[in-house]
């Protein structure tokens, strides 16, 4: 369960979305979340990597823990 306060101007827009389509304000909200999640989780998942960066490896490391040969 998820409640959610909108800035007045944004529920207004809610309410008149679906009274002109006949579609449930939580419809919309649902598809607005679906629409944007990949993208949000993508965008703070690269600002934590950047925050806080893990081992960086050159290629020729990871060539030898592989044991590759060129």
């Amino acid at each position: 369960m998820l409640a959610i306060r909108l800035p007045d101007d944004v529920e207004a827009r809610l309410n008149a979305l679906a009274a002109k389509t006949g579609r449930t304000k939580t419809f919309y909200a649902r598809e607005a979340i679906l629409e944007h999640l990949d993208d949000m989780e993508d965008k703070y998942l690269a600002i934590n990597r950047l925050e806080n960066p893990g081992k960086r490896w050159t290629l020729d490391e990871m060539e030898q823990d592989l044991d590759v040969d060129r």
